[in-house]
């Protein structure tokens, strides 16, 4: 009779590696854009630009100005138009399958963001009026990415 055995070194290493990669990609309380304040101040003081289907507004500042409510250095939101989308079913999918690209490959951006000593909010708006397959919004999210690596980039060696 062929019995199973672990020992507990085994097993909690291999609940240490799981919680590790586990956590490597979240996408916490703390990395979601959701204070009034500095959703307004996105819109507002914000830069923007367009790649289909998202327009991205972002706002970069130093560390030192940021203030207590977000202790990240990277903070992400998503809306969809209620006049492109009548049910709320599609605006969540949609919202969903953004968050989960996102999710996924922020991780270059948030090391860039702690070695620069920056913080960096990010708001998608999906602005095409049919609903994607997920490898188009993940595509999308990676050149936006990108993008914002770029220019962070680009404000690192003018600021130098």
């Amino acid at each position: 009779m062929n019995s199973l055995y672990f020992s507990n070194s085994s097993v909690i290493g291999a609940i240490f590696v799981i919680c590790t990669v586990a956590k490597q990609f979240t996408l916490g309380r703390n990395e979601r854009l959701k204070s009034r304040k500095q959703i307004e101040q996105l819109f507002k003081e914000g830069k923007t630009f367009n790649t289909f289907p998202f327009r991205i507004f972002y706002t970069q500042t130093p560390v030192s100005l940021i203030n207590n409510q977000s202790l990240t250095n990277l903070q992400f939101g998503a809306a969809v138009s209620t006049k492109n989308f009548k049910r709320a079913t599609d605006r969540n999918r949609i919202k969903r399958l953004t968050r989960e690209a996102w999710r996924i490959q922020k991780k270059e951006l948030e090391v860039l963001l702690k070695t620069s000593d920056k913080q960096l909010n990010v708001f998608f708006i999906y602005t095409a009026k049919e609903l994607p397959e997920y490898n188009f919004v993940y595509e999308k999210a990676g050149f936006v990415i990108s993008k914002l690596i770029k220019i962070i980039n680009e404000n690192n060696s003018v600021g130098s």
